[in-house]
């Protein structure tokens, strides 16, 4: 029977041969790209063979276990699919543990279970000092293995089976997106600091910590007989065939439950009332507004724009303060540099909206509501982030003089962005992701516009405050009274590219009515 699904999952793997041309030269990259990882860390784990103790130790440790999270926690978060869903072989009269042990012995054949296994292989080598710490890395080795795959497919299965709805799986990549975009800048922050060689520091400390946790025990095994730590190796090597035991025992559990349960049934809602319709105004403006804010409150797509926006200013001022910019400095940056990006995610706002915008053509000369009634949900979110974020960055940075400067540049960005948003939204709009699809698809599309479009509006918005910008700095390093210039000077440059933005902006949408409605539908 093991060798029945170890036969389907090869003829699984064969049809990948049969896809779309694109299809099939983007699994020929992955492929490619899966080997060159491979070559790569097998190189390094071999060369670490004659390496620093200290330093192979805290390689192979921390690496390890950041292999181990990535099996673990990838298929939850980003929800993927299941090619061989257990419940795909609950008609057939196979027992619960002829499925677990097929559907393991399986899950072996893929791409990511053979790079870890020769990764895994790899460790003995850099463990080849004495025939003891040999002979424990063949087993860290084996263990390591079968705790990722084996975690990968539990996992796997809990995510096609208890995120069946779009909203829950939506939800998870948003939130993977952000663990990605905040942990990774901040490792390679950490590691421009010296990986390992830190005597005790950082690496050192937190590969002592993970070698006693299911992520890093395995790979600790070897490191700690390497080391003459017998007792200890012996007690993480217990840890670790804990670990695989447990994770047998759920995946058991898991298969026998799904074989027997469809699932995460959808429940229908019943929405009472009109929602946004009922409070907005009863014009053209206020309908439009009421979609927009429907869509925003509803749709991950929207979401998705939004990451950007707290994260850029998290890395950006983490970055500053490692290299030693002094906090009085780095506090009045949050709040602009959000800004840039919130009046900047409306420059394809009408692509969003796929068929839908044909209401907008067909209702007649509707630009200036159009054009007004879209940046709405951002100015709502903009009146409270850039009053309570201003206020609060000054008093972190201890200038409450420098008040000014930080609301006139920020709300500069927000109109201008919305100015010139207005503007390419309607002049080049290009093929976004469609109702539906998941937030982080986007399709392909033809020429330079989408490049152009994103490029020229987010400098467009930057280089229209840069006097406000340029006035806050001089007022922070030279005279105070450059403060307020800093503010008079970003509201009238926003409020004047805003008016002419939404001006030229409506007269583009009202004479492109049917290039619009084609470009919004385009895959």
């Amino acid at each position: 029977m093991v060798a029945e699904f170890v036969r389907l999952r090869f003829r699984l793997l064969g049809n990948t041969a049969r896809r779309s041309t694109p299809q099939l030269v983007a699994v020929v990259i992955g492929i490619a790209f899966a080997a060159i990882v491979t070559i790569a860390l097998v190189a390094v784990l071999v060369g670490l063979r004659d390496g620093e103790p200290e330093l192979t130790r805290n390689i192979v440790v921390v690496g390890g276990s950041l292999v181990v999270a990535g099996f673990l926690l990838v298929p939850i978060v980003f929800s993927l699919p299941d090619a061989m869903d257990p419940r795909s072989f609950s008609l057939y009269g196979v027992s619960d543990d002829k499925v677990a042990l097929g559907l393991f012995v399986a899950a072996f054949v893929s791409v990511p279970a053979l790079v870890v296994t020769l990764v895994s292989l790899a460790t003995i080598v850099t463990w080849s000092q004495s025939p003891g710490s040999v002979l424990l890395a063949v087993v860290s080795a084996v263990i390591g293995a079968l705790t990722c795959v084996l975690g990968a497919r539990v996992t796997l299965s809990i995510s096609a089976f208890a995120f069946a709805t779009r909203r829950a799986r939506e939800f998870g990549a948003v939130i993977g997106v952000l663990a990605l975009i905040v942990i990774v800048p901040g490792i390679l922050l950490l590691v421009l600091t010296g990986w390992g060689a830190d005597d005790g520091g950082f690496f050192s400390s937190l590969e002592n910590v993970l070698g006693w946790t299911p992520l890093g025990a395995a790979w600790a095994i070897p490191a700690d007989a390497a080391n003459g730590q017998w007792v200890f190796a012996v007690l993480k090597l217990l840890i670790a065939l804990a670990t695989v035991a447990l994770l047998w025992l759920a995946w058991k559990g898991l298969v026998a439950l799904m074989l027997v349960n469809p699932g995460h049934q959808v429940e229908q809602r019943e929405h009472v009332g009109l929602g946004w319709f009922g409070r907005t105004p009863t014009t053209p403006t206020g309908a439009i507004a009421a979609r927009s804010l429907t869509y925003w409150g509803r749709d991950a797509r929207y979401y998705a724009q939004l990451l950007p926006v707290p994260l850029v200013p998290i890395v950006a001022v983490a970055v500053f303060v490692f290299v030693g910019i002094p906090i009085e400095y780095t506090a009045l940056l949050p709040v602009p540099l959000m800004c840039i990006f919130l009046g900047w995610v409306v420059h394809n706002d009408v692509a969003f909206d796929n068929t839908a915008v044909w209401l907008h053509v067909v209702a007649g000369k509707l630009g200036v509501a159009d054009r007004i009634g879209r940046m709405i949900p951002v100015v709502l979110i903009a009146i409270p982030l850039i009053g309570i974020g201003s206020f609060l960055s000054v008093l972190f940075a201890n200038n409450p003089d420098a008040l000014p400067a930080v609301l006139g540049a920020s709300t500069c960005l927000v109109l201008t962005g919305l100015g010139l948003g207005s503007i390419f939204s309607a002049r080049f709009p290009y093929a976004a992701t469609r109702p539906g699809d998941s937030a982080f698809t986007q399709p392909q599309s033809t020429g330079p516009t989408p490049v152009l479009a994103q490029s020229f509006s987010l400098f467009g918005t930057i280089a229209l405050s840069t006097p406000s910008i340029v006035f806050g700095v001089l007022g922070v390093f030279v005279d105070p009274d450059y403060f307020w210039m800093s503010l008079w000077t970003g509201l009238g440059v926003g409020v004047v590219v805003l008016v002419g933005g939404v001006a030229w902006g409506a007269g583009i949408f009202n004479r492109r009515g049917p290039e619009i409605l084609a470009a919004a539908q385009r895959n």
